[in-house]
This record gives structure tokens, C-alpha cells and sequence, in this order.
């Protein structure tokens, strides 16, 4: 199986702060012009230097299309307002006049049912909290490992997995969903 992971423009430390700081000026914006709203911002994890390229984009835009579709199931009005395809990756942001309580509990159904969700991180922010509502906010399980099932973070943590062994498993998605 061919990696997907031999083009694109590596990203350093100060790429991916540099598109951190971009998002939080992003989101800032967004709640000056929609203060009532919830934003839904979502991007993908994706490890190692490479964190986009045409064969990356696709798969962004396959695992948008079934948000998008799990949004509309669950009856939740969402407003795409601005997005990125830059090298440190893609990325769009919703805003929702709805609840962000469902629209929580439909991303994390999102992230934890999908295989293709499981690449992905659909953050919801309310204007009066600094952070993202948390999984933990409710009571729900922390994200898995997509290799192991452990909790994503604890492997993160301790690197119990290579970059080239998480790449080859989002490779292998790609190759079966996208082509």
C-alpha cells in the first residue's frame, strides 16, 4: 500500500503554532460577528511533519461531507463561514444559533463512529468559555487510539506509537474509502 504521506510541505514548530494562533484569530472574529453562536471548528489530527496534501484534502472533504450529513440527521442548523487549505492543513468553521450540547454530542458521535471522524477534531466553543466544550464536560469517554483503542492522549503522551505506523493506518483509510 502506497503511503499518502510522500507529498506535501513539511510543518515545523513554528508552522503549526503560527496556524494555532490563525485559528484562535479566526474564532475570534467569528464571535465578534455571530456573539450568539455557537462555532463548530474542525480539522483533522493528523501526526508527523506532512499535515496536508491533495490525497489529505480528499479525505478532509469526504469526513466534512458526513458532518455535514450527521448534522442534518440530528436536525442541527449549521452555517459554514470560513475555511482554510493551507499547508499546516484544513480546516472549516460552523456557527449555530442551536444548542451546543447536541452539537457536542452529534461531533463526538462524529469523531467516535466514523472511521473517517476519527481523523478528525470538531471543536465546539461558546463565547463565554476560554476553551472548547469538552468531552469530559459530559460525562463521555475520551478519544480512543485509532491503533490500539487505549486513550488517544495516554499514546500521544508516552509515543507508543511511530509517526509511520499512525500514517500507514490513515493510508490505508484513504486507499479503501477514497479510492
Amino acid at each position: 500500500m502506497k503511503s499518502i504521506f510522500t507529498e506535501g510541505k513539511e510543518q515545523g514548530i513554528p508552522e503549526i503554532l503560527a496556524a494555532k494562533d490563525k485559528r484562535v484569530l479566526m474564532q475570534q472574529a467569528i464571535f465578534k460577528k455571530y456573539p450568539e453562536n455557537v462555532i463548530i471548528d474542525v480539522k483533522m489530527n493528523i501526526p508527523g511533519p506532512i499535515k496536508n496534501n491533495h490525497y489529505l484534502d480528499q479525505l478532509f472533504n469526504k469526513g466534512i461531507d458526513e458532518l455535514e450529513a450527521e448534522f442534518d440527521k440530528a436536525n442541527l442548523e449549521t452555517n459554514k463561514v470560513a475555511s482554510w487549505d493551507k499547508d499546516s492543513g484544513s480546516e472549516v468553521f460552523y456557527v449555530s444559533a442551536r444548542d451546543a450540547d447536541r452539537i457536542k454530542k452529534v461531533a463526538v458521535k462524529f469523531e467516535n463512529e466514523s472511521e473517517l471522524g476519527r481523523l478528525f477534531d470538531a471543536d465546539v466553543l461558546i463565547k463565554e468559555q476560554a476553551m472548547a466544550l469538552s468531552r469530559k464536560d459530559y460525562g463521555l469517554p475520551s478519544r480512543r487510539c485509532f491503533l490500539c483503542n487505549r486513550p488517544a492522549k495516554e499514546c500521544a503522551r508516552s509515543r507508543r506509537h511511530s509517526v509511520t505506523e499512525l500514517q500507514d493506518y490513515i493510508s490505508k483509510i484513504y486507499w479503501e474509502k477514497i479510492r
